[in-house]
């Protein structure tokens, strides 16, 4: 997960998407990238050396801050195995058709005493987002 530098146009969107896609198909990196509100949320799969790269590329993009990874490892088998960069915009509108979307600007975000780690990451993602 990451926050955009700025709120990013469709057109610097497009940019990201299709040089993600040309990088990823020649390391064979599969994945999907949504973006909403400046707010950027990833998933790479492929071989570790590819993503551990790619995701080093991206800590370095000016167009990214507030990284963080919630989660990493080995799958037996790809959740995108077609997509060299599935992406999404999204906005509230759209997650509001999710079963559990939770609105954190409104509702925040689960009871303040449960503690777990995705719940901490979670609320600093939202938090440096300006979403809390």
């Amino acid at each position: 997960m990451s926050s955009a530098y700025k709120l990013l146009s469709d057109e610097e969107l497009l940019d990201i998407l299709t040089d993600s896609r040309k990088n990823n198909a020649a390391k064979n990196l599969t994945g999907m990238l949504l973006y909403g509100e400046g707010a950027f949320v990833q998933v790479l799969e492929g071989d570790a050396e590819a993503v551990d790269l790619t995701f080093k590329r991206i800590q370095l993009d000016y167009r990214h801050r507030n990284i963080i990874t919630i989660i990493s490892g080995e799958v037996e088998q790809r959740n995108f195995p077609e997509w060299f960069m599935g992406f999404k915009t999204v906005n509230a509108d759209i997650l509001r058709q999710f079963e559990g979307f939770m609105d954190v600007r409104k509702d925040g975000l689960l009871i303040q005493d449960e503690i777990r780690p995705a719940v901490i990451v979670l609320k600093t993602f939202a938090g440096a987002n300006n979403m809390i």
